[in-house]
């Protein structure tokens, strides 16, 4: 019987840190097993700015999802945003030595491996290198090179860079949470796996993620991711603008955006009015729906005028890089109502709300299909991607299987509580993270897997680039 492959998927945001184990099903479809949430205290606009805070809240979010689901983490996938994070375009090439022999995978990695040893600048590090377009020996527009003949390899690159600092707070917090970092991924990638039909990519799409802090922006075209962008403003700013335009607190002020919020004034009466509770006493704090409208559309309008800015450099209007798909909005800030209406008014280009259940079972709950948890579903798709098996059963972590040694000599066999394979003359497995950390540390070897391998991209070796890093600075 195949084992199921267990995914977990960590979206560390600025108001809510979501936690998601999920398992693909028969039908391919992405099963959820249990999710967790919880209040992100230590994130400013997708950026760890509190260590301690942000522990506490990912262990809570890691402990309810655990505790619904019956599984116990031992890894995740994160998403990284932040306004730290820019995209460059580039294209290099190699000459290689022997044009009469096949382009293969290797000839590929030198050219990423190339593209890795750009000069930033200080304090940042390239997280992503994603080819695009490949040309061999001047032929243009070739998708897949592997397997064809030539003496100059050329690509187009998308290069994603980010503050070396910002990564390894995020991964500090991880490692401080009890988990390991299995992989890191660009958040509006995430949400894009999770809302995008392939259908749209190839006709050219701009996927607009609305978070708490920043609004991420992903552009593509003819399948291939053609340009991102953070957007330092989201659902956060527009509270705040309630609250200083309203005289009333934060609490009430988000109350108010997600019960009566709109981003279209003309759609509310001048009569119609809400009552807020007053303080300590005092007397209740009548607010007009109206006035409540105007102040949302300001900032909203200001911060779909920047994505739709970004939108044009990347140059929508030329008929090549026409985006026939439209807009596609998806994260918290898109279940405000009449946003759709006001982004189609502002870009002039069609739009649709994405839901995160083109790829969720049927059985999802209504709650796991909303915007709010497209990232979380897409870090999950992106874990079942790696192939890890990121939890296991809490049965199977508490019980005591039996000790099978091989070619262990009497005096050496200690009582080891499960089996971790490695070597012939090692225990088969360990189901603990305390363990395993031991058997690696005493070992110093590095299992590996007889099942197919899978090429490994430069993000897996940047995540172990990380864990060095931390494992050093402790």
């Amino acid at each position: 019987m195949e084992k199921d492959n267990i995914a977990v998927g960590l979206d560390i945001g600025t108001t809510k840190i979501v936690a998601m184990i999920g398992k693909k099903n028969e039908y391919g479809k992405l099963e959820i097993l249990g999710i967790g949430k919880s209040k992100s205290l230590g994130v400013a606009r997708g950026v760890v700015n509190n260590i301690t805070q942000t522990i506490q809240s990912i262990q809570q979010a890691i402990l309810e999802a655990e505790n619904n689901s019956g599984y116990k983490i031992k890894d995740v996938v994160v998403g990284i945003a932040g306004q730290h994070i820019r995209s460059i375009q580039h294209t290099d090439y190699i000459s290689r030595s022997n044009p009469e022999e096949v382009i293969g995978e290797k000839d590929i990695q030198l050219l990423i491996d190339q593209v890795n040893k750009l000069a930033m600048l200080p304090g940042e590090e390239i997280i992503h290198v994603l080819p695009q377009e490949f040309k061999i020996d001047g032929q243009s527009e070739i998708k897949e090179p592997i397997g064809m003949y030539g003496g100059r390899l050329e690509s187009s690159f998308h290069v994603v860079v980010g503050q070396a600092s910002s990564i390894r707070n995020v991964g500090r917090c991880i490692q401080s949470s009890g988990i390991e970092l299995s992989g890191l991924t660009l958040e509006p990638l995430a949400s894009a796996d999770a809302v995008l039909s392939q259908e749209e990519k190839e006709a050219g799409v701009a996927l607009i993620d609305i978070g708490g802090g920043t609004t991420d922006l992903a552009i593509f075209k003819d399948g291939i991711i053609r340009h991102t962008a953070v957007i330092p403003f989201g659902g956060n700013v527009i509270t705040d603008d309630i609250k200083e335009g309203c005289s009333i607190i934060e609490k009430q002020a988000e109350l108010l955006k997600i019960k009566f919020g709109s981003a279209w004034p003309g759609e509310n009466k001048d009569n119609e009015i809400v009552s807020i509770p007053g303080l300590r006493g005092r007397e209740p704090k009548e607010i007009s729906l109206k006035n409540l409208s105007k102040i949302i559309h300001a900032r909203v309008v200001e911060i779909i005028e920047q994505v739709f800015a970004e939108i044009k450099a990347y140059g929508h209007e030329d008929p090549r890089k026409k985006l026939i798909a439209g807009i596609v909005l998806t994260g918290g800030g898109a279940q405000l109502k009449h946003i759709k209406q006001l982004v189609e008014y502002i870009t002039g280009m069609d739009t649709r709300i994405g839901y995160p259940n083109e790829h969720l079972a049927g059985n999802s709950s209504e709650e796991i299909s909303s915007p709010l948890f497209a990232t979380a579903v897409g870090l999950v798709m992106n874990s079942i991607e790696n192939s890890t098996q990121s939890a296991v059963r809490m049965e199977l972590v508490n019980e005591q299987p039996k000790v099978v040694y091989r070619n262990v000599p009497p005096q050496q066999q200690q009582p080891v509580q499960q089996r971790y394979e490695v070597e012939e003359n090692y225990v088969e497995r360990v189901e603990t993270i305390e363990q395993q950390r031991e058997v690696r540390s005493n070992m110093k070897v590095e299992a590996e897997s007889t099942e197919t391998k899978i090429r490994r991209s430069f993000f897996d070796r940047y995540v172990d680039k990380i864990k060095d890093f931390l494992d050093n600075a402790e």
